[in-house]
């Protein structure tokens, strides 16, 4: 009878030790974001950070070739309507539509003009129609010209300036650091890429976040338009590849912006001063690379 109260207790005890994880369904198990998701139950050691690639950067410039960069085939994909899954922010769960992403590419808005009337003052921003063409803020004074009969006032707002393509420079990929210990391997699976503007190209000085995208749609995409969506090899054009290729290969660089953690804090924002940061966030790079290396123990 202790016998066999022994043998319930350590089936109980069993029992109570069994992860999480375990009770969830089949299609709990793997993250439906992934391209190739692996099953919670061989995760051995994961970590989800966040990274910035600045398209600028020499090693990066495969993706920002002129007249192939990435950012370009973004959007021509969003406004040929073949991209659309966009998101406000990274949790990919809050939608944003492609009027509102398209809107947030505008660097200047259009101005708008009162139309001529006569005995009034001339506005100088009018567009204006003279022998069956358009002209715009032709005139600098609010005097009216001398042939004003012969000239038609067209009232109304000016066209809106976009950002262009090569201004938007930056961005941010979010992706799940994994160490699967069946096949005793770390893989990194990119959830997310968001666009960025930087600083240096907007009007206030402050960087301008845009949509994200999920990059399983991306991935497809991308695989979609093998004539289009390539990285170029500035060293042999005999080795371009595909953007989705090349996101696998990492054939990109990129610091660390942020990693996990309970108050969701960038780096930056962990350190009194910025040379403190960017010597943090090459730390702790380390840090995950010195992680890869202990677990190849296991």
């Amino acid at each position: 009878m202790l016998k066999f109260k022994n043998c319930l207790l350590v089936v109980l005890a069993g029992m109570l030790s069994i992860p999480a994880w375990s009770q969830l369904s089949d299609v709990e198990q793997y993250n439906p974001n992934s391209i190739d998701p692996i099953a919670r139950y061989e995760h051995l050691f994961k970590r989800r950070v966040w990274r910035n690639i600045d398209l600028k950067e020499k090693q990066n410039k495969g993706f920002f070739a002129r007249g192939g960069e990435i950012t370009l085939f973004l959007l021509n994909a969003v406004k040929s309507g073949e991209l659309t899954e966009i998101y406000v922010n990274d949790s990919l769960k809050t939608p944003m539509s492609k009027d509102e992403f398209l809107n947030s590419l505008v660097y200047q808005e259009g101005e708008t003009f009162p139309p001529y009337e006569s005995g009034a003052e001339y506005y100088s921003g009018d567009r204006v129609s003279y022998q069956g063409k358009v002209y715009g803020a032709i005139f600098d004074t609010y005097e009216p010209p001398s042939n004003l009969d012969d000239w038609e006032v067209i009232p109304g707002a000016g066209k809106a300036i976009n950002f262009l393509p090569r201004q938007i420079s930056k961005m941010r990929i979010m992706e799940d650091v994994i160490f699967d210990k069946r096949r005793s391997r770390l893989y990194h699976q990119i959830q997310s890429i968001q666009l960025f503007i930087p600083a240096s190209e907007t009007l206030d000085g402050v960087e301008k976040p845009l949509g994200v995208f999920k990059y399983k749609e991306l991935y497809t995409l991308f695989k979609d338009h093998p004539e289009s969506a390539i990285w170029i090899n500035r060293y042999n054009s005999a080795e371009n590849k595909n953007f989705a290729d090349a996101f696998t290969l990492r054939l990109f660089r990129a610091s660390l912006f942020k990693f996990e953690n309970p108050d969701d804090d960038p780096i930056v924002d962990m350190y009194k001063n910025r040379k403190e940061a960017v010597m943090a966030s090459e730390w702790w790079e380390m840090q995950l690379m010195e992680k890869e290396h202990n677990l190849w123990e296991y």
